[in-house]
């Protein structure tokens, strides 16, 4: 059986993985960022540091996160996603070039109930080739999954791509 410590581990390891591969892939796109959940900000952290020429927007309830990890005000959408995420696609129309989005509860089945309720909601945000990196599987009518860079452990995170037109 593995433990929950290899289970943390396996997941932390592939979500690096694949942002990274996912910010490589996606770094000659304009559109901005969407970080769907910020916790404590390691994810936006890490984003931040890899990507200097694309915004980066924090979709959250409540931000709670480590000072150094913290968006600025202009960036961060307070608010349930149900709601959050239609209203910026009517602002914005389908531009992001990279959504990560870590569900993070330790409930698998809840997280399936949830990825079922927003995929639908993330997939008409994308632009053209651009990708979605998940903790959790996604259901998604028109995006791609891509097979799982090198250092990714499979179950433990996802990649999505919109087709480029």
């Amino acid at each position: 059986m593995t433990s929950r410590l290899d289970l943390f581990i396996d997941r932390m390891v592939s979500q690096r993985a694949c942002l990274d591969f996912a910010i490589a892939e996606t770094a000659v796109m304009q559109g901005p960022v969407f970080e769907l959940g910020l916790g404590n900000g390691r994810t936006y952290h890490h984003m931040r540091n890899r990507i200097r020429s694309r915004n980066i927007y924090v979709f959250e309830r409540a931000v709670a996160s480590h000072p150094d990890s913290t968006p600025p005000e202009e960036f961060t959408i307070l608010g349930d996603v149900n709601a959050t995420l239609p209203e910026t696609l009517s602002r914005m129309g389908a531009v992001a070039s990279l959504i990560h989005a870590d569900l993070g509860g330790h409930n698998r089945e809840k997280n399936d109930i949830f990825a079922r309720k927003v995929s639908p909601l993330i997939e008409p945000l994308l632009a053209p080739g651009g990708m979605m990196v998940s903790s959790d599987r996604m259901y998604f009518a028109d995006l791609a999954e891509v097979p799982l860079p090198e250092g990714a452990v499979p179950e433990r995170c996802f990649v999505y791509q919109k087709p480029h037109g």
